[in-house]
């Protein structure tokens, strides 16, 4: 019962949304509020494409999380194998200052890392869009602590002895294992990146690269907000979020009932 009010909670705002993305602008702020508009409209849906080129928002924002997400993984994956199965000088060290580096708060370093940008000439570029969301200190902590940790050294040794070559080991051995876990990094670093909103701010000017979270921010003027178009484009929004969620979901399963070992 209480799982169950829980999730009514939480299912709330985004039954809110949906309902004012498909009312006429009278039912918007009509008291008192109804979940059910009397007159469904998709005119706000109308207005989310006509007032900007959110198709071309829409395809920016899944690249820029598409290309994170699989970065995100390839880097969390290699660094959490290395950090968790190989013994070198300074790897504690090492492994507490990318720990160190997840601390520190996005707003603290964003203008060094705009300069930065600047002078490698990535403004207004794909590239610079995306480069801060490359690699992710929590993703490498995740792999390390909770997943490759957890693989027995005497898996690896065996693949050793019958000659398979470090990279063998790490594509045929140690990726089969993780198909859980990476599958719930996905989707962390997807909503990550797909939210992100001030650094694309920062570094794009040109609206050709903006992402749909700029987008949105259109239909905010100085003293008035437009509440039916802006939850309509939020409607579409989350539909990319909802889908990776779904795709991923049993390999979450799957990683919190296995133990990650086949027979």
């Amino acid at each position: 019962i209480f799982l169950l009010l829980g999730a009514i909670i939480m299912l709330m705002p985004f039954v809110w949304m949906l309902s004012t993305s498909l009312k006429p602008p009278d039912e918007v702020l009509s008291w008192p509020p109804q979940f059910i508009p009397k007159h469904v409209t998709i005119e706000n849906f109308v207005t989310v494409f006509k007032t900007a080129p959110f198709v071309r928002f829409f395809f920016n924002s899944v690249a820029m999380a598409s290309v994170s997400t699989v970065s995100i993984l390839l880097t969390s994956m290699l660094a959490g194998y290395v950090f968790g199965k190989f013994t070198f000088p300074g790897r504690g060290f090492l492994f507490l200052l990318i720990l160190a580096t997840a601390m520190v708060p996005f707003e603290t370093y964003m203008i060094p890392l705009y300069l930065s940008m600047v002078k490698l000439k990535f403004v207004n570029k794909f590239i610079g869009l995306v480069a801060p969301y490359l690699i992710m200190s929590y993703g490498i902590f995740f792999m390390r602590q909770n997943v490759i940790s957890s693989i027995p050294d005497e898996v690896i040794d065996a693949s050793r002895i019958d000659g398979a070559s470090e990279l063998t080991i790490f594509i045929k051995v140690i990726l089969p294992m993780l198909h859980g876990p990476a599958g719930a990094l996905a989707i962390f670093s997807f909503m990550q990146t797909w939210a992100a909103f001030i650094w694309p701010l920062i570094i794009t000017s040109d609206r050709k690269l903006w992402t749909m979270e700029l987008g949105l921010g259109m239909f905010q003027y100085r003293f008035t907000v437009d509440l039916g178009p802006i939850n309509a484009g939020s409607m579409l929004s989350i539909l990319p979020v909802l889908i990776v969620f779904l795709i991923l979901r049993r390999n979450i399963v799957q990683g919190i009932t296995l133990t990650g070992l086949k027979g």
